[in-house]
């Protein structure tokens, strides 16, 4: 599988970095957006199809699922490639309440989307497949309702493991154990310092659970337009030696 970073800025969307947004592709089948923050659109259609896509979600919160009204709209009413078949839509249980009410016309209403997406809530530790890949939804620490961490698997047993937005919990290792790369959030900057109990990670956090897991490749997202990025990578690898790489939008990983 391969995945490409449509934009990974933490919080909200930088210049030329959309917020989180990255897509799995698979030869031969349909391709997998795994949230889709502000800016995600945009990127999108510099290399993909946004009317041929499934789409899953981490979590709820704005700068992972912002742009979804607008690609409702790309998908209905396109004069020329709109989606032509329903696809897939996997994430918390509220996730149609919560998109219809971002895309209705009315505060008191609600859009419902099942036109043009088949919607399934996530259940802990039940894997759904999708497009040749396997994936287990992990529960994590975070303010937004029903957060997760995804854990992808293909059908060669390449794992890719995207940590969702969470602080330090013995779970991420469960989710990251063995992956080939391991997306992880690191949106409190080089250390914990500071941070308030159950938000986010540092560098120190990712390093941490990226050595205990065993992964290969460790990729740090979800990083504030604000922090040092370079900081952060020196801070994960002062817990882990394997390789570390700093997310960028745009990024090609074959995993």
């Amino acid at each position: 599988m391969k995945l490409t970073i449509l934009g990974c800025s933490g919080s909200l969307a930088a210049p030329g970095n959309p917020a989180s947004s990255y897509v799995i592709s698979v030869p031969g089948e349909t391709d997998v957006v795994m949230d889709f923050g502000p800016g995600a659109l945009a990127a999108m259609q510099e290399q993909f199809d946004p009317a041929a896509a499934h789409v899953i979600f981490s979590h709820l919160h704005a700068d992972h699922c912002a742009d979804i009204p607008s690609l409702l709209v790309w998908r209905r009413y396109h004069p020329t490639a709109p989606a032509s078949e329903r696809h897939r839509m996997i994430g918390p249980s509220y996730a149609p309440l919560h998109f219809g009410r971002m895309s209705a016309d009315r505060p008191d209403a609600v859009d419902d989307f099942s036109d043009t997406f088949d919607f399934t809530a996530w259940r802990t530790g039940q894997p759904e497949h999708l497009s040749g890949l396997t994936i287990t939804p992990f529960d994590v620490i975070h303010p937004a309702q029903e957060s997760h961490a995804l854990r992808v698997e293909d059908e060669n047993g390449k794992v890719l493991t995207f940590s969702g937005d969470s602080c330090f919990t013995p779970t991420l290792i469960d989710a990251a154990r063995g992956a080939d790369l391991f997306l992880c959030e690191a949106a409190w900057g080089a250390t914990s310092e500071g941070k308030p109990e159950g938000m986010h990670m540092s560098g120190v956090d990712a390093g941490r659970i990226a050595r205990e897991a065993g992964v290969k490749t460790l990729v740090l997202v979800h990083i504030q337009p604000w922090t040092d990025p370079q900081q952060v990578a020196e801070a994960a690898s002062t817990e882990f030696d394997g390789e570390i790489v700093l997310g960028t939008a745009g990024a090609v990983f074959e995993v």
